[in-house]
Order: structure tokens, then sequence, then C-alpha cells
């Protein structure tokens, strides 16, 4: 009976526009939520097939929920750099535990906020513990379809270390109208350098013209960084001669070098590279009339560093920093993809669990095959629009108000049938 048919059809329409409602008061709760995709509801009608040509018997309507995933969100600076967002395609991945095993499940995210926990694991305001390949285990795969070495990303327990040098560059300008014989004829260049324990010593290295154009070279013992007393033995000697036109013409040896040994702190051999430029350059040692110059002295050990913090380039990769300059890669963060990343399903905490419809998951490290770039000290907002979900709810309360007057109407047209026998 299409008057039953009628009431029914306007329950249909309460149901489907209470659903509506409920999707529009979650995108308003999480109007805040960092990483969260807004739900909108999609109607479809629901069809009874008439028994003839000339009647008609109501269906109804459903409702149901539509998740925008794959919306890029506004990214916001922040001041920490563990705040993670993605610019472009893609999922953070996170567990459920900081050590994964055994029905843990990996879940994704765009929800970045994440922090130290006491243990030193990052992990963001849903308690899920961020993911990335340990560097230390090698290179890790540009795109991969299993979970396989990943690893809780944990930056506790971090030290430094001593990089004992092992080249000096010199640039230097030794006078042309230099004497040849004493006094006047040697200048010294002081380079510091580190031994492998991290001390700091100063080493000389004598440059002496004993004819036009030809020049030697000598390096001294070291001494303690400051001190006057010999910390270890220095051997190391060579020549020069220029060309006319103030380069160097030949090196002999062509490769210098100075060994160390002996050092009175401990530390062991090394054999420091000495870099004096390239034949027929400027770009080094030089012959030019004028005062003796040094533009630059380069070499490359450190003293122990200790642990400042992390930084996280667009590509990924979590960088350790150390006070004495040092940086050491630890971790690089995968993004997850997926063909219809809108059919992923949502789980409590703004993550979402593979499905049917999203298809299978794929790594891909940021910038390949299609992933975004990840944006560190930033985090994505909500993509929920507050005008217009007020918007959706006049119409939504409007709609509701007009399937409870059908159910009315039908209800009085019944009751208008019953008294019909009276």
């Amino acid at each position: 009976m299409s008057i039953y048919g009628a009431l029914f059809a306007g329950v249909s329409g309460l149901a489907a526009q209470s659903n509506a409602l409920g999707m529009i008061s979650d995108n308003i709760a999480n109007v805040n939520t960092v990483g969260y995709k807004g739900v909108s509801a999609r109607f479809s009608t629901l069809v009874t097939q008439a028994a003839t040509q000339t009647t008609h018997t109501p269906g109804g309507v459903s409702s149901n929920p539509y998740s925008y995933i794959n919306r890029q969100g506004l990214l916001q600076g922040t001041s920490s750099g563990t705040d993670l967002a993605v610019a472009g395609q893609g999922f953070f991945v996170v567990n459920e535990s900081a050590n994964p095993g055994f029905g843990d499940d990996f879940y994704f995210t765009r929800a970045g906020s994440f922090n130290p926990d006491q243990n030193g694991n990052l992990v963001n305001a849903a308690g899920y513990f961020l993911q990335g390949y340990n560097l230390s285990n090698g290179t890790p795969p540009p795109s991969s379809s299993t979970f396989t070495a990943m690893e809780t990303v944990n930056i506790a327990n971090l030290s430094g270390s001593a990089a004992a040098t092992t080249a000096i560059s010199l640039g230097v300008n030794l006078p042309s109208t230099a004497p040849t014989t004493a006094p006047g004829n040697d200048f010294s260049v002081t380079a510091q350098v580190f031994d492998s324990l991290g001390n700091a010593h100063d080493l000389d290295v004598t440059f002496t013209k004993t004819a036009e154009n030809t020049w030697t070279w000598a390096a001294s013992d070291p001494t303690l960084d400051g001190g006057a007393t010999a910390s270890g033995t220095a051997v190391g000697s060579g020549s020069i001669v220029f060309d006319t036109n103030g380069t160097p013409l030949t090196l002999s040896p062509a490769t210098p070098s100075i060994a160390l040994s002996g050092f009175t702190t401990g530390a062991g051999n090394a054999t420091i590279a000495l870099d004096l430029g390239t034949i027929g350059s400027t770009g080094g040692l030089t012959q030019f009339a004028g005062d003796f110059t040094i533009s630059n002295i380069d070499q490359d050990g450190v003293r122990f560093g200790n642990y400042t913090g992390i930084t996280i380039s667009d590509g990924g990769v979590v960088t350790a920093l150390f006070d004495n300059g040092q940086r050491q890669d630890i971790y690089q963060l995968p993004l997850g993809m997926f063909r219809n990343p809108n059919g992923l399903e949502a789980k409590t905490g703004n993550v979402y669990l593979e499905t049917n419809r999203s298809g299978n998951f794929q790594l891909n490290l940021a910038g390949n095959g299609g992933a975004g770039d990840i944006a560190p000290a930033a985090l994505e907002s909500s993509t929920v629009d507050l005008a217009e979900e007020f918007t959706k709810m006049i119409i939504t309360q409007r709609a509701y108000s007009a399937n409870t007057k059908v159910i009315t109407t039908a209800d009085e047209m019944l009751d208008e049938l019953i008294r019909v026998k009276r």
C-alpha cells in the first residue's frame, strides 16, 4: 500500500539524515585534529519494484559515508623538528607497538605530530609509533611491498664520536720575491689536526725557498693545542717547483702526505694526505709577488661531539646532529601508497588499514614513485571547512523535518482510512 510505503520511506529518510548529521558532527568535532580527513554522506535511492506501470511503490533512501582521504590539508609550520607532514600523496607507517611482533598491526596515517617518549621512540598524539628503515642496516629499497626491515624510529642513546684528521688542504701564496737563503726564506703554516681520540694538535708545515721557483716543505712534530712540547712524531717532506706563471709545475712526491705516530695521548698512528693544489692551477699553492698569505686551511677531523638533536629532510632521512659539526644519518622514512586511498578503513587514532577497496600498499621513499615529500617542522591541518559543515547541517535539519512531515501526513491519512469504517 502506498500510504504504508510513504510511511516507511519517511522513516528511511529520517535514518539517512540522522546518519548524515552524525558525519557532520564528526567533522566538526575533528576540525582541529591533525591530519583528519573529512567524511561526507552520499545518498542513494532504495527502489521497490511496482506491480504495474500505473502504480508507484515507495522505497526510500539510504546514506553511506565517503571519506576524502586523498585530500591535501594545509601545512602549518611548528617549532618541533619531529613534527612531520606529507606534501603530496602517501602516508606515514606506524605501529601500535614500540617493538612490533606477531599480532601488532601496521597502520597508515597523515597525523605526524611525533615526539620522543621516555625511551626515545617517536610516537604521535594517538600513541602510534613511527616506523622507518634503520640506515645502519644498509641502503633501504626505493620501493617495497612488505614491512620487512621496518622498525620504530628511536633517537635515544645517540652518542657522538671523534674523527681523526685524514686530509689537510692548504691555500697559500709563497712570495716570489723571497730570498733563497736565510733569513727570510722560510714560512710556516699551522694546522689544527685531531687524533683518533679527538685530541687537538698543532701541526706546522714549513715552506723554504731553495732556488728560483723552487721550494721545499717539511712537517714539524705536532704539539698539543696551545702547548710547546711535542705530542707525537711527524714524518713528511717534499719539494715544489713553480712555473713562470706562479702555479705549481711539479710536486715531489706527487701525492704529499704526513705520517703521525707516537702520540702522547695514546691515540693511534695516522697518515694525513696533504693537498697542496693542482698542477697548473691557482687553487692551492701559488708563487706570486707580494706577501706570504694564507687563504684557507681545511682539515676533516673533529673533536668528540655530544648529541644535540635531529633534523629530517624532505626525502625522509632522519639525521642526528652533534655539537662538533658531525651529522649522522640514522633512519629513512618510507611513505605508504595506495591505488585508491579513499578506500582505506578508518580506525581510532586517525589511522587507516588496508582494504580490498584501497588495493595493496606500496612503500616508496619520499619523492619516488608518486610519493610526496616530507615536510619537517610542519603539521597537516584537518580538511574540514566549518562554513561548509554548518551549511550541510542546515540542509540536513530541513530534510529531517520534511521527512517527519511525511510520517505525520501518512499517519493522518491512515487515521482517516480507519474512520471510514465508523
